[in-house]
């Protein structure tokens, strides 16, 4: 497919296929193909949208605040800017009251033993070693050696008990907690000064060693004047990324940002941000923030507290969502991630494709470059239905997953092949004739068996001489009325998708603008507005072939730079057995799936182990039945933990003194006199049970474990989705 974004002449379709305009070496929105010349525009607006103020700051702050803060490494999940890190175990801390008690009390058993040394009650011993260190010659009255040496040692004495004391009464933490130490971390940060030139990434050294010093200024001074973004900054730093790879050349590169400035390098559609934005992102980290983690005594201590965010390092193992319907799974968890991949789109990082039902809260037309809406009449573009391959076998294998993938055995052996092969045996000569493929009345129709779409295939095959293809179409007529043939259930299920609301859709013939998942060597943004109302089974039909068509297309992308999604709020009836080993490889691809449930019970049983185990990341959120809880439980698995039994023994007085002492304290608190024993031991117990994930988990939270594509892990947290 050429760059402008229409299809060569191997293509299915002779129409514009959309997808982003790129240079001719492919690489979309990073590459710097010349450009007309612009007119002015005002300080502080957006080119490509006039009079349009330029995009808020990053979380409403000064850019150069939030370029220059740090963002220290952490621990998987956590929202890195400003973090500030704590120890894996946590401290041991006093009660407040107890430590000042124990304080004042330290400090009065200190001066109590001064004061008996001083006014000698407790003997001259301590005097000792002072009489044994001077001299006889100083021992005179008055003696100025004598006067020093012994308020030098008394000094050391008193210095030494009050070190004692205060060890003894923890005035360090007392000072740490209540001192001016805390009250300077109680303070607001102070701006802090700017760090020197060539440490300062407002400045670009990188660029500067490189010897592109023109274009650091020109960066710098669009930073300092305020028309410089996160999205402007995570763009160009893209484009110089391509530079050191040796995909754009140096000059092309620093003429582009002379030029332009924090304007240049931009995305196909020309827009520098989203229309608006509801989460927090920080573009340098690539990461959004989801929540917080809770400060419970179930998550570890280094996480606790800290802000839990979501990136492609972590989206790159998958992220399973499930949770009733009102958990929050799209508002809190999809659109954020969704808002997030756009823009990295916008700065030439990702590629993602969301697919969900109309008006489900995915964001505004305006945020994406292509919408298609199946079944909406004044929808603009319409699905390729094949996937864009020329291939009879491979779009055979791919439309056989969305027709009866839900249907087909796991063993090898089962439908999913035979309607494989079935599929190819009508593809491959339709296409050798007609050089297309058939839409899909023309596929039911030959799916049907019917004699007349079938002899005129057979005939037009006979005519230009295709004896290969002729033996496909016999073994299919051979086997069409034969018991256990699927020509019956796939022409069923093409029937789903051959009703009077789609008539203007799935076109071959070149009357549509169909989108191809072929694009995802773009960083292109694509929402597919599913038909749910009286179309659910057509639905779940589409959302298996677009994943269908994602992990294909993946696996064979030129520039695997670009991080590939694909978003599907309600996989319901998508999770199939060749999706589960599709999601399990793209990993590999630099690609990644979320996908939500509102129910496990949505995912047939033998499914349900093999999906949670290929998805790195999984979620529970609030109001989980006790039988998912039981699903998660087990993909948890168990810990090591510390218990506690403690047992209370009566005591029984043997003495008529005892006896009598016994008999008043139970009169006075109306209990016996026991003995506590505490007995702690180390047992193994489950991370989280299925009761503690059905009804221990708050409105609005959400347990969530997470792995990175390095391996990294993080054990199951309790996550404010509110903060």
């Amino acid at each position: 497919m050429d760059t402008d974004g229409t299809q060569d002449a191997r293509g299915t379709h002779a129409t514009p296929v959309p997808r982003p305009a790129g240079p001719p070496n492919g690489s979309g929105a990073e590459a710097l193909p010349p450009r007309p010349a612009r007119p002015p525009r005002p300080a502080g607006t957006v080119p490509g949208q006039a009079g349009t103020a330029l995009p808020p700051l990053p979380d409403g702050g000064d850019f150069l605040a939030w370029l220059r803060a740090p963002r220290p490494e952490a621990a998987p999940g956590v929202w890195r800017l400003l973090h500030t890190p704590r120890p894996e175990q946590e401290p041991e801390v006093t009660p407040a009251r107890q430590l000042v008690s124990g304080a004042v009390i330290a400090f009065l058993v200190g001066w109590l033993v001064w004061s008996l040394l001083w006014n000698g009650y407790l003997g001259g011993w301590w005097l000792l070693p002072l009489y044994a260190a001077i001299p006889d010659s100083w021992a005179q009255p008055h003696s100025f050696g004598a006067v020093v040496v012994v308020y030098a040692y008394y000094g050391a004495v008193a210095f030494g008990l009050m070190v004692t004391v205060g060890r003894l009464g923890r005035w360090a933490e007392l000072w740490r907690r209540f001192g001016p130490p805390a009250w300077r971390r109680a303070a607001p940060p102070v701006p802090v000064r700017p760090p020197a030139p060539e440490e300062d990434p407002a400045e670009w050294p990188e660029l500067r060693a490189a010897g592109a010093g023109a274009a650091a200024d020109r960066l710098a001074a669009d930073a300092r004047t305020g028309l410089m973004r996160d999205v402007d900054l995570a763009r160009i730093a893209r484009a110089w990324q391509g530079v050191r790879n040796g995909r754009h050349g140096m000059a092309d590169f620093t003429r582009a940002v002379t030029d332009e400035g924090a304007a240049a390098c931009l995305h196909p559609s020309g827009a520098r941000d989203l229309p608006g934005r509801a989460a927090r992102h920080d573009l340098l980290t690539a990461q959004v923030r989801i929540g917080t983690t809770a400060d419970d005594s179930r998550n570890p201590y280094h996480y606790r507290g800290a802000g839990l965010a979501l990136g492609p390092d972590l989206l790159g193992t998958g992220l399973l969502a499930v949770g009733p319907a009102g958990s929050g799974k799209t508002g809190s968890v999809v659109w954020p991630l969704t808002e997030s991949l756009c823009l990295q789109a916008l700065a030439g990082r990702a590629a993602v494709i969301v697919v969900g039902a109309a008006g489900a809260g995915l964001g505004a037309t305006e945020g994406y470059d292509v919408v298609v809406r199946i079944g909406h009449p004044d929808s603009v573009y319409d699905l390729d239905l094949y996937g864009g391959t020329t291939d009879p076998d491979e779009a055979a294998a791919v439309l056989a997953e969305a027709l009866v993938g839900d249907l087909a055995d796991p063993h090898p052996s089962g439908d999913s092949r035979r309607s494989t092969t079935v599929l190819a045996q009508l593809l491959g000569p339709f296409r050798a004739v007609h050089g297309r493929f058939p839409s899909v009345p023309e596929l039911r129709g030959l799916l049907d068996g019917a004699p007349g779409p079938l002899g005129a295939l057979r005939k037009a095959l006979t005519e230009t001489g295709q004896d290969a293809m002729l033996r496909e179409l016999d073994a299919r007529e051979r086997q069409s009325g034969h018991p256990g043939d699927v020509g019956g259930v796939l022409a069923d299920r093409v029937a789903l998708l051959d009703r009077p609301a789609f008539a203007g859709f799935f076109d071959t013939a070149g009357q549509s603008r169909p989108f191809s998942l072929r694009a995802l060597d773009h960083p292109v943004r694509v929402r597919i507005d599913l038909p749910q109302r009286g179309h659910a089974d057509a639905s779940r039909i589409l959302a298996r072939l677009v994943l269908a068509q994602f992990t294909a297309s993946v696996a064979v992308r030129e520039d695997r730079s670009l991080f590939a999604c694909l978003v599907i709020d309600d996989a319901t009836g998508v999770i199939t057995p060749e999706a589960v080993r599709g999601v399990q490889r793209l990993r590999s691809s630099h690609a990644g799936a979320v996908l939500t449930l509102r129910t496990l019970d949505d995912v047939p049983r033998t499914l349900r182990g093999p999906l949670l185990g290929a998805i790195g990341c999984r979620m529970a959120l609030s109001g989980l039945t006790p039988w998912d809880g039981q699903d998660f439980a087990e993909v948890w698995g168990k810990e090591w933990t510390e218990a506690r039994d403690v047992t209370d023994r009566q005591i029984i007085a043997e003495t008529p003194l005892g006896k009598t002492v016994h008999a008043l304290r139970r009169v006075i608190t109306g209990r016996a006199v026991t003995a506590r024993a505490v007995t702690v031991r180390q047992v193994e117990r489950e991370r989280w049970s299925a009761s503690e994930l059905a009804h221990a988990v708050p409105p609005g939270h959400a347990v969530l474990s997470l792995t990175t594509v390095r391996g990294e892990h993080a054990p199951p947290l309790l996550v404010d989705l509110r903060k």
